[in-house]
């Protein structure tokens, strides 16, 4: 992925976009697969424990697949959440070092 700057239009620091919306979504949405896999292996006629361990392999994949967009976005949102701590982190050593501009 390409890098984004941590400085907002104004020059201050970007707050970073949130994470735990994506987060909740991608977690139901993995849970909601394996959920609907399961069942469909119950209904197919297996028994409850091989149908939890054949729908947890299962559902792998398909979580891979089906949600390409909401992984990317969380991806997306712990980069530039990372580079605004790094931006901060860095700015608090240039003004605990005295050597920034005042």
């Amino acid at each position: 992925m390409a890098e984004s700057s941590a400085a907002a239009p104004t020059g201050g620091p970007a707050t970073p976009p949130p994470v735990l919306p994506w987060l909740v979504m991608h977690t139901v949405g993995r849970l909601g697969i394996f959920a609907l896999a399961t069942l469909v292996l119950w209904m197919a006629g297996l028994d409850f424990w091989s149908g939890l361990l054949f729908g947890l392999l299962l559902s792998m994949p398909l979580a891979y697949l089906l949600l390409r967009r909401s992984r990317e976005r969380l991806t997306a949102a712990f980069e530039a959440r990372s580079l605004a701590r790094r931006a901060a982190k860095e700015d608090l050593r240039t003004r605990l070092s005295g050597t920034g501009t005042e």
